[in-house]
């Protein structure tokens, strides 16, 4: 199973979790030369760039601890050529989404722990 399936898989896990909670899902897999963005989401005031982190277990440590000065960076500079490209009065966001799935895509039982505000 390759990296990209299991992204896909937990991208897809946060989304749901996302739209159960009342946010509404504005795009995904966002692109650009300079960095990427997982999920855009709305919810009231907010447009929220989250990154999602999926890991097996916490064994090597938990999964926002991934997400890197060097990938906020990333992240930061593809929402705002994002915010570019998508007029919005809406207040920047953004959330971390730890995804954690034993057995990977083929994990019955997923955690989700939803970060606001992460950085």
């Amino acid at each position: 199973m390759g990296t990209n399936e299991l992204g896909a898989f937990g991208e897809k896990k946060a989304a749901n979790y996302l739209r159960l909670h009342g946010y509404r899902i504005v795009d995904t897999n966002c692109r650009y030369r300079q960095g990427e963005i997982d999920i855009v989401a709305q919810k009231r005031d907010y447009i929220v760039f989250v990154e999602v982190k999926l890991r097996k277990n916490k064994d090597y440590g938990e999964a926002r601890e991934f997400v890197t000065p060097a990938k906020q960076k990333r992240v930061i500079i593809a929402a705002q050529l994002w915010l570019q490209q998508h007029e919005t009065d809406k207040q920047p966001r953004f959330d971390v989404i730890e995804v954690y799935a034993p057995e990977g895509t083929s994990s019955r039982k997923v955690i989700i722990n939803h970060i606001e505000n992460a950085f």
